[in-house]
C-alpha cells in the first residue's frame, strides 16, 4: 500500500504542468532574416519559440549559446521554433549569418538569425526582452556584453521564462517548460 501510494505521488508530481507566469509582451519588431527575407513579429504569431542575442565574432558566451540552442533543436518537437538576435549587426550580414548559421547546423526551416539596425535590436534586447545589451566597456574576447538568458515566448507573443546558460541543468528546465505550454 505504502509503495503504491508512493509510485502515485512520483508520477503525479513527474507529470503536474508547469504554470508558467506571463511576464512581458514582444513588441513589434521588423528585422532581415539570414536569408535576406524580411522578418515581423507577426510571422511567429501561433507558435512557441525560443530566443537569444548572440554575435557571431563573438570569443566568449556566444558560441556556447548557440551550441546549446543546437541540443534545443534537436531535441524539442519541430514545432518550436528557435529565433537567434544579432546584438553586433555591422558584422553580422544575412550572408554572415548564413555561414554561422551552417556552422552550427541550425534548420532554416526552425531557426531564425536576425540582424537589423543596432538602434531597432539594441531596442528590442533592453525594452522588449528585457535584457542587457552594451557595445562599450566589454573585453578584447568579448566587446559587446550582452545577456546570456535564453527566452520563452509563447503562441501569443509573450515572454514566459528566462533562463541562464551557466546552469548545466537549465536546458532540462527548458524543455520542460517549452512542453508545458504544447
Amino acid at each position: 500500500m505504502k509503495r503504491a501510494l508512493l509510485l502515485l505521488v512520483l508520477l503525479t508530481s513527474c507529470s503536474k504542468k508547469v504554470d508558467l507566469p506571463v511576464l512581458y509582451n514582444v513588441p513589434e519588431f521588423t528585422l532581415i532574416e539570414r536569408s535576406s527575407r524580411e522578418v515581423k513579429n507577426q510571422e511567429l504569431a501561433g507558435q512557441i519559440w525560443i530566443a537569444d542575442f548572440v554575435y557571431t565574432s563573438c570569443g566568449g558566451i556566444c558560441p556556447i549559446m548557440t551550441q546549446k540552442m543546437r541540443k534545443l533543436q534537436d531535441r524539442l518537437p519541430e514545432e518550436i521554433r528557435l529565433v537567434s538576435f544579432s546584438v553586433d549587426p555591422e558584422t553580422d550580414t544575412p550572408a554572415v549569418l548564413t555561414e554561422y548559421a551552417k556552422k552550427f547546423g541550425a534548420d532554416p526551416k526552425r531557426w531564425l538569425f536576425l540582424t537589423g539596425s543596432r538602434e531597432a535590436l539594441y531596442a528590442l534586447s533592453k525594452d522588449g526582452f528585457k535584457l542587457a545589451v552594451e557595445n562599450t566597456g566589454g573585453t578584447e574576447v568579448e566587446p559587446i556584453t550582452h545577456s546570456s538568458r535564453f527566452v520563452i515566448v509563447d503562441r501569443e507573443g509573450r515572454i514566459r521564462g528566462y533562463y541562464s546558460m551557466n546552469d548545466p541543468e537549465e536546458l532540462e528546465h527548458i524543455i520542460r517548460d517549452v512542453k508545458s505550454l504544447l
